[in-house]
């Protein structure tokens, strides 16, 4: 009886051993994610997007049993695009959540100061953000917070390079910018001012406009008196919006180019006819071409519900299934640290026609750029 007694405290001490050293946000059934993204306000479409299609994902892999028997959970705050509540929400997540890892952030600045001041710190891994911006793409070398960050998609130096080139092989050379003044805004000013710089140019004219606001009146009027060429917007869709009108009733009709994070169906949405024209980087495949492996597999996700086909919501796939293949690699004994070495070890990984790379010191992720435009009747087309 009482060598029963002794290996049943044994068993009971290993255990509890075992939970003390469990890693936040796993258990024998379960592994807990969380997302801070915009779910309201004028950049909320943007997160809804990426969360519908990352839950239905991740829903999708849960019915079919997890990863390695335990399922995915999700657990999203909504940060209204604003700085100091993703630092808030990253915290609570960390703090009090006790997710295992993160993913599906927005924003430059947010995630950013989000990755300095808390998760990097914390040694919590985030993956996929919707930001190009270079503080976040540091070699870990430089910054040792930036271990914690996979990027996915491509830097928008690659997008205004992209842009940059497309511009002067038309021919033209007068090319103002107009961009957020954030990090997103002054990171794409950066890219756009580089790329010119290697042509022996600079811009004409620069405007800028606040984040989360609509007041374009200044960056109208500087802008105008160039008589630009062309424009390349660095903003999201609402400012974007307000600056195209106030350009042409100015009398202003440039060629119009915009980088990924403005949301080309959205801002299509917005403007209606006047979109038009207006050229758009993009740093995931077109969602609605379904000869690609990855497309064709979210288009199937949905329910081939065209209406539901977006870039952010091909983005927030992608994401989830980067997030899916991570966990996978590591197997049963789930770490963080563990999750960082299995992603390191993805080179030139194919998700089914799109590819990410990563090691122990480069966090890019994909640099993979293509122009789009849009069309007649608001569609983004190649």
């Amino acid at each position: 009886m009482k060598a029963l007694r002794n290996a049943l405290f044994a068993c009971l001490l290993a255990l509890g051993v075992t939970q003390a050293h469990a890693e936040d946000g796993v258990t024998d059934s379960s592994i807990t994610l969380g997302m801070s993204s915009p779910f309201t306000g004028p950049n909320g479409v943007y997160g809804m997007q990426m969360r519908e299609a990352i839950t239905a994902y991740f829903d999708q892999l849960n019915k079919n049993g997890g990863i390695n028997g335990r399922k995915i959970e999700l657990i999203t705050i909504d940060d209204g695009y604003e700085t100091d509540r993703t630092l808030a929400n990253t915290k609570t997540l960390i703090q009090d959540k006790r997710v295992f890892a993160l993913m599906g952030y927005y924003g430059s600045t947010p995630t950013t100061e989000a990755m300095n001041k808390v998760f990097g710190p914390a040694k919590v891994p985030l993956i996929g953000t919707i930001s190009g911006a270079g503080t976040l793409r540091e070699p870990t070398s430089a910054n040792p917070n930036t271990r914690y960050m996979f990027n996915i998609r491509a830097s928008y130096a690659d997008e205004a390079e992209a842009i940059v080139e497309q511009i002067l092989s038309l021919g033209l050379k007068n090319i103002a910018v107009f961009y957020q003044n954030d990090g997103f805004g002054k990171s794409g000013l950066e890219g756009v001012t580089n790329a010119l710089k290697r042509a022996n140019l600079a811009p004409v004219a620069v405007g800028t406009v606040e984040r989360n606001s609509l007041d374009v009146t200044k960056a109208t009027e500087a802008i105008s008196k160039s008589n630009p060429q062309a424009v390349v917007m660095v903003t999201l869709y609402k400012p974007t919006t307000a600056f195209v009108k106030a350009m042409k009733q100015f009398g202003q009709f440039p060629m119009f180019l915009t980088l990924s994070p403005v949301g080309g169906e959205v801002l299509a949405q917005e403007l209606g006819n006047e979109a038009r024209g207006i050229g758009i980087s993009q740093v995931v495949p077109y969602p609605w071409n379904d000869t690609i492996g990855v497309v064709r597999d979210y288009q199937k996700l949905l329910g081939k519900q065209k209406d539901k086909f977006s870039y952010y919501g091909l983005e927030g796939f992608i994401t989830a299934r980067l997030v899916a293949e991570g966990i996978r690699r590591v197997g049963k004994d789930v770490t963080r640290e563990k999750l960082v070495t299995a992603l390191e070890g993805l080179q030139n990984f194919d998700l089914g026609g799109f590819k990410v790379s990563y090691g122990p010191n480069n966090r890019l992720g994909s640099r993979f750029v293509e122009l789009t435009v849009v069309g007649s009747g608001g569609k983004v087309i190649k």
